[in-house]
């Protein structure tokens, strides 16, 4: 067993003998073996009881022990899991906790301080690549791999997105939380105000804060995930990460730097299984929108306010970090895609400054070594309004994300006119975006859902109810919503089946949610491709792939589709237009 005891029986020193054989034969050799027990009936017969009874106590004290550290052993050996649910880490028996660097000791370089360590490099460095650790790479890559048989292995150049777009989804809520998505992480009494990760970790403090994260890094999304995106027929991944997973400043309660390298292996992950990577920036500091998704819901302080141009220095800062690490050669295949900002609301910002922002950071980080397509956000100015902007800069792409359901306007379209608008109105609005002559040019669209309304639970930010049966209090006249604007506009406005299962969905309502999201696909490669938003939430089935394979409403493989928008869309009369 290989495991020692603190016990005394009998005289004999548990301590130094470590099987249940070595036992016995000791207590032999000192209450057995003597000369005089074969003259002494009396003598033998009482050694005899003492030694029965030493005999029985040790099966008492030693089988159980044994048990345990048999099973202890077994786990640890086996790769998967322990007896406890946590991560065996059995690779760390491969090295010592004495390899460690003492100053690196307790620090996110110490992988016995890791929750899991299932595919990494434990064997300690301090290396780094533009002042970012490279400490869990493993230093051989295989770009052989492809998605499926439609697409070229990793290794290959893509081609033309024009003329083979991309298939994708989001790994939404994973290294940079959203409450819709992870309700449960932040499933607190209202009173606490617990309505985004700021919020969130500031309540858990550091400790229990990184604990939990931490593990919902590294269960949430796994190799397995990568492995059913494949399957699934789609090619792309676009992976939402924060200025946090690089460093903090001064104030920030951010967990720093642990997502970062959950966001390497899961990189490594989707080489493994030929999907190409689009990099997201989801939260810059100060927060470029003001939404939960940032990571700090509230006001923008990116570019604007007393911290803005602080702000847009730290933001070109961290470009030029994660930007001189990207460029290495082990990631020139894989990242199709390099984000700038997720989602600056230009609405709120002066649109001046976040143009000559995109700029600069394409500079930056072009000057660094990025051959991957760099992508901006449309910044919800309308796609005719970027005609002749940001023009003869190599490789820069127009990122675009399309709903019907965040727009008083559109949200109350019935089932047809929801399929309708996405094969007319969406179609129309790719094709002119995709043309220098009335739009800004190369377009594509990493997000989108099935969802036909707005339930989700806090969808809307934690709290504020939703605009399809009129409970969207934002605190702000210009966007609450507080009568009904389903279809009908009445208090019939129900969100009980659109929140259901999947499981519990009509065959009718089923086809719809089929139809609108090969609607969607359609007319999205028009332009350079999509990424579904988003692969997994723990509820909401329309906003989850795969969820949405399970239930039947999305095809089976993203490349082989029944509608393509040139048939005739059905009435739906069926179906109800208030849930």
């Amino acid at each position: 067993m290989g495991e020692h005891f603190e016990v005394s029986v009998a005289g004999i020193d548990m301590r130094k003998t470590t099987t249940t054989t070595k036992v016995l034969e000791t207590v032999k050799r000192k209450y057995v073996s003597s000369s005089s027990l074969l003259h002494d009936p009396e003598v033998l017969i009482l050694n005899i009881v003492i030694f029965a009874g030493i005999f029985v106590l040790l099966l008492i004290i030693i089988i159980p022990v044994a048990i345990v550290v048999s099973n202890k052993h077994k786990s640890t050996s086996s790769g998967g899991t322990t007896s406890t649910g946590t991560p065996s880490n059995s690779n760390l028996d491969q090295v010592s906790d004495t390899d460690i660097p003492t100053a690196a000791k307790g620090t996110d370089l110490d992988p016995f301080t890791w929750y899991d360590t299932k595919d990494f490099n434990v064997t300690y460095t301090a290396e780094t690549v533009g002042g970012l650790p490279i400490m869990g790479l493993n230093s051989e890559w295989d770009d052989s791999k492809s998605a499926n048989g439609n697409t070229a292995p990793i290794s290959k150049a893509w081609g033309s997105y024009a003329t083979t777009p991309a298939r994708g989804v989001n790994l939404g809520g994973w290294l940079s939380l959203e409450p819709f998505i992870t309700p449960s992480l932040f499933n607190y009494d209202s009173k606490l105000g617990i309505i985004d990760e700021w919020t969130l970790v500031t309540h858990l403090g550091p400790a229990t804060a990184k604990s939990t994260l931490e593990k919902h890094y590294a269960t949430f999304v796994t190799e397995q995930t990568f492995i059913d995106i494949a399957n699934a027929g789609l090619d792309h991944v676009r992976i939402p990460f924060s200025y946090w997973a690089v460093s903090t400043y001064s104030g920030d309660p951010y967990v720093a730097r642990v997502s970062w390298r959950y966001l390497l292996r899961g990189i490594e992950w989707a080489r493994k299984h030929g999907l190409r990577i689009k990099l997201d920036v989801h939260g810059l500091p100060g927060s470029q929108n003001g939404w939960n998704h940032s990571g700090r819901q509230g006001e923008i302080g990116w570019l604007s306010g007393t911290n803005g141009a602080t702000n847009s220095q730290r933001s070109l800062d961290f470009h030029d970090q994660i930007s001189q690490f990207f460029a290495q050669p082990r990631y020139k295949n894989i990242i199709a895609f390099y984000g700038l900002a997720n989602e600056p609301k230009m609405t709120s910002l002066n649109p001046d400054d976040v143009v000559a922002w995109t700029e600069k950071a394409y500079t930056l980080v072009r000057g660094n070594g990025i051959e991957a397509y760099v992508v901006f956000g449309d910044g919800f100015m309308g796609l005719a309004n970027w005609k002749g902007k940001l023009q003869g800069l190599d490789g820069l792409v127009l990122d675009v994300h399309q709903y019907v359901i965040f727009n008083a306007g559109q949200i109350g379209y019935t089932h047809a006119e929801k399929i309708s608008y996405a094969c007319k109105g969406w179609t129309e609005q790719a094709e002119e975006s995709m043309s220098t002559s009335t739009g800004y040019g190369p377009t594509m669209f990493a997000e989108w859902s099935q969802a036909d309304t707005d339930c989700a639970k806090n969808l809307n930010n934690v709290g504020m109810g939703n605009r399809w049966t009129g409970t969207y209090n934002s605190g702000d006249t210009k966007t609450q919503v507080l009568t009904p604007i389903c279809p009908t506009t009445n208090s019939a406005c129900s969100c009980t089946e659109a929140n259901a299962a999947g499981s519990a969905y009509s065959d009718d309502y089923k086809q719809f949610l089929l139809m609108f999201a090969e609607a969607q696909m359609a007319s999205f490669e028009k332009g350079w491709g999509w990424f579904y938003w988003t692969w997994v939430t723990e509820d909401a089935t329309q906003w989850s792939y795969k969820l949405g394979l399970a239930a039947g409403i999305l095809p089976a493989k993203a490349y082989k589709r029944d509608f393509d928008c040139s048939q005739t869309i059905p009435d739906f009369g069926s179906l109800s237009e208030t849930y």
